[in-house]
């Protein structure tokens, strides 16, 4: 994959004009902003949950069936806080951008619950301002990917609303730990070079029958903590157990944060590409 992944994405840039997700025209937008996520049946709120546990909802106003991208801000686990990256506007698509609660304020599994319980919100709530339910895509970067990858690939997190993770159209994180994550380590005393594979790494959860899981990583030489090598071995154990749709792409050139850019053309093609195979 190294060696041509930038001319793919120069040439894509191109490709993308003919989709079915180009920078739509006719089409307007409304942004319903801090949209809170907390279902009270669920879980009884304090102050910090209130004040973090909120959406921002981006949606054509006048098109319906539109896919929506859920998509969770980066930062470790213990800072960042909820944006639409550029290349998601004006696409046709609906994006809705969390907050979650960050370490070290809760411990974990605190923000994994957050990031379900915003998945729940959008499930039950998108055919209300036009979407599709069943054309629902989790992704994020860094810290937002593994959150991506925990709700995707471990089912409990949505079983806990009633929804199956498989009803997810489905999973993109970019440059997620797939192993525990370093936050979860460190609460435990781990060292951060300690790979720990556990209920709380995404890949002690491969399964066949994930939905499609498209992983992205930056230049293997350029991102950090081994992030490419963690993501090809999902990738690989994935396939070994016999997942049809998971895809590895690493961009050459690309640190760590300058990555999320070109990682969203990469999104739109795949999500047009299942939108359209249905």
């Amino acid at each position: 994959m190294r060696g041509y992944i930038y001319l793919f994405l120069f040439f894509l840039s191109f490709q993308l004009s003919g989709q079915s997700f180009e920078r739509t025209k006719g089409l307007s937008y409304e942004t319903i902003p801090d949209i809170s996520y907390i279902n009270s049946d669920y879980v009884q709120a304090d102050e910090y949950m209130t004040e973090r546990c909120k959406l921002d909802l981006y949606y054509p106003t006048n098109k319906e069936g539109f896919p929506t991208v859920v998509f969770f801000h980066g930062g470790g686990l213990s800072n960042g806080s909820k944006y639409i990256p550029d290349p998601l506007l004006d696409q046709g698509i609906a994006v809705a951008t969390v907050n979650y609660r960050l370490s070290p304020k809760i411990k974990n599994p605190a923000f994994t619950e957050d990031a379900a319980a915003s998945v729940a919100w959008v499930f039950k709530n998108i055919e209300k301002y036009g979407g599709d339910s069943s054309l629902i895509f989790v992704c994020g970067h860094s810290a937002g990917a593994y959150l991506a990858n925990m709700v995707g690939m471990d089912k409990k997190w949505l079983k806990e609303y009633g929804i199956d993770a498989n009803q997810l159209a489905g999973i993109i994180p970019f440059s997620g730990n797939v192993i525990t994550h370093f936050t979860i380590r460190k609460e435990k005393g781990i060292p951060g070079t300690q790979a720990i594979v556990d209920e709380f790494a995404p890949v002690f959860h491969v399964r066949p029958d994930a939905p499609p899981l498209i992983l992205i990583t930056g230049d293997r030489e350029l991102e950090i903590l081994g992030r490419y090598e963690e993501n090809a071995y999902m990738a690989r154990m994935m396939k070994v157990v016999g997942h049809k749709q998971t895809y590895l792409y690493e961009l050459d050139g690309f640190n760590h944060g300058a990555m999320v850019e070109p990682a969203c053309h990469i999104l739109l093609n795949h999500l047009t590409e299942l939108v359209n195979a249905r």
